[in-house]
């Protein structure tokens, strides 16, 4: 689910780029995104993908399972347009048309990923000291509201 129809109920064609990368994600990772949290790094399938992105070890994200039968350079074009897909601002995301492009044809140049949608921020106290620090995540929170007739 994106962001925009999460929080503020707001559908379009974006959203269901949103949910393509998302569902890619789970494919490579053979985790649902449902349930899923890394304790280690505090965060959820697409925050756990940005990170193994942003720390240059993408591949780390893919279903040990099929690792071996993988071809490393077309897995990491997925993952990458996979993280173009969820994007946080529906305006950064890809149109569908440009995503088939992006993963049938080589020759597409890529553009760099921003953090996805839905990846928490925290604040860590530092062991040496009473200051905080800030990881590059963001929380989004949501009310949900059940109506029931009188």
């Amino acid at each position: 689910m994106s962001p925009e129809y999460a929080m503020d109920g707001l559908f379009s064609i974006k959203s269901d780029v949103f949910s393509f990368g998302v569902i890619m994600l789970e494919i490579i990772s053979g985790k649902k995104n449902k349930g899923f949290y890394h304790s280690n790094h505090n965060s959820n399938l697409l925050g756990n993908a940005w990170r193994l992105w942003r720390d240059g070890n993408p591949l780390e994200l893919v279903d040990e399972s099929i690792a071996s039968s993988c071809v490393p350079s077309e897995v990491l074009r997925c993952i990458h347009v996979a993280l173009l897909c969820v994007q946080h601002y529906p305006n950064d995301r890809l149109s569908m048309p440009l995503v088939s492009l992006m993963l049938i044809s080589e020759a597409t140049g890529l553009p760099t990923p921003k953090a996805p949608g839905f990846v928490r921020r925290n604040f860590h106290l530092t062991e040496s000291s009473s200051s905080f620090h800030q990881e590059s995540v963001t929380t989004n929170e949501m009310t949900i509201s059940l109506l029931e007739p009188r």
